[in-house]
């Protein structure tokens, strides 16, 4: 038996008037999926638990069958992990951000435009880090190039007590009634401000603006953590893991499970990703003896996050098209029995541009025992009206994976 999971990041949303009061899924033609969802098992998850924050981060550790309440200690060193940053146990790691912020006579009066700078290169976003290192290193502080605009801050013995908030959390609104708070957090502000004084006069800000797209003026720090400790898939489940991700949150969640991390050369997280590519190396990495890819997909949440409707459709569409086309026929072609399970990670309602605890649909499909179900296909009501509902994320993988209880 074969195991693929599609995890289409924060693809559930609410209902949007401009797609005629539909969900991004319910408006996105899917015939692939939708065809699954009416031959599989539909159903409701609850992937964040009570009390913690709706991040990809905790999400992902549930439909993975991690339960957040026991595996999480932070977002950021699962991304260490992934960028081979060896920590030590009196390091605690903060994700850094590339930002833009509006003008403002102070800092706490800047608006958060976008928590991306306009999806800045991994490229230009290197030059930028090279020069925050330079300004704001100290000897127990460094920071670390990562994708996009997605990096790292790892401060030896820095202290536990802190409240961070997400740049995606206060999009649209001024900063300076979500800084920082803990026993030090004027040092994490200083070096926020402090990175104001110098990156939006560097010349590739400067030339990011001459040709109309968002500077990287700034940084922003969150999602403070210590090092991560997971039991290894292989061992919970007796399979042989893959992960396929753009994201290092992702990777690093993979590393620390133990699961083969493969690089997909077109996968990049946004719109532009390859969808079929990284459908074409799942496939290849089940053929050559993996017994289970995760495969994840960035596209929606980001355009959740920059309230972009048209695109989450789209983005849906793609996943519909490519990826899970693509998938479903190379599977077909394998000559033996596959699950395929398809699910949002958590919801990134284009209303809030932000992340929600809502249940999210999933579906499960067994090319062993195709069902003739009567839901109208794979969508935040048809999951609801299905009538099962799991509030606990982890327990999951146990279904997914046919297991009587989970490990």
């Amino acid at each position: 038996m074969k195991y693929v999971v599609v995890l289409g990041d924060g693809m559930a949303d609410y209902p949007v008037a401009e797609l005629g009061g539909k969900t991004p899924l319910q408006a996105a033609n899917k015939p692939q999926i939708d065809a699954l969802a009416r031959k599989g098992m539909l159903g409701l998850v609850k992937t964040i638990p009570d009390g913690m924050a709706p991040g990809s981060d905790t999400a992902n550790l549930a439909v993975l069958g991690y339960d957040p309440r026991k595996y999480y200690s932070g977002r950021s060193p699962f991304e260490a992990a992934s960028m081979g940053i060896v920590l030590a146990e009196e390091d605690v790691t903060f994700r850094c951000n590339l930002v833009t912020l509006s003008d403002g006579e102070s800092f706490g009066e800047r608006i958060m435009l976008d928590h991306s700078a306009d999806e800045i290169s991994s490229e230009e976003a290197g030059i930028l880090l090279e020069e925050v290192g330079r300004c704001l290193s100290s000897r127990d502080i460094r920071f670390y190039p990562g994708v996009s605009y997605r990096h790292l801050m790892v401060w030896r013995g820095a202290p536990l007590d802190w409240q961070l908030t997400p740049p995606h959390d206060i999009l649209g609104k001024a900063v300076g009634e979500h800084l920082p708070g803990g026993s030090s957090a004027g040092i994490i502000t200083e070096l926020m401000i402090g990175s104001t004084l110098f990156l939006p006069q560097h010349p590739l800000n400067l030339a990011r603006v001459a040709r109309g797209v968002r500077p990287a003026n700034a940084i922003w720090l969150w999602g403070e953590g210590k090092k991560a400790q997971l039991a290894s898939f292989n061992h919970k489940y007796g399979l042989k893991a893959a992960v396929i991700s753009a994201v290092d949150l992702l990777k690093g969640i993979g590393v620390c499970a133990g699961m083969k991390l493969i690089h997909v050369a077109g996968s990049t997280g946004n719109l532009d990703t390859d969808f079929r590519g990284e459908a074409e190396a799942a496939l290849a990495a089940l053929q050559d003896g993996i017994d289970f890819v995760y495969l994840h997909i960035e596209a929606p949440d980001e355009c959740g996050h920059r309230q972009e409707t048209e695109n989450k459709v789209k983005s849906i569409e793609l996943i519909d098209s490519l990826t899970v086309k693509t998938l479903k026929a190379g599977l077909d072609c394998l000559g033996e029995p596959y699950r395929m399970m398809i699910l949002p990670d958590h919801a990134t309602p284009l209303s809030l541009r932000t992340h929600t605890a809502d249940p999210v649909p999933f579906l499960i499909y067994d090319s062993q025992h195709e069902q003739n179900g009567v839901c109208r296909g794979f969508d935040e009501q048809s999951a609801g009206d299905a009538g099962f509902f799991l509030g606990e994320g982890y327990r999951l993988m146990d279904l997914f994976l046919q297991k009587t209880e989970g490990q």
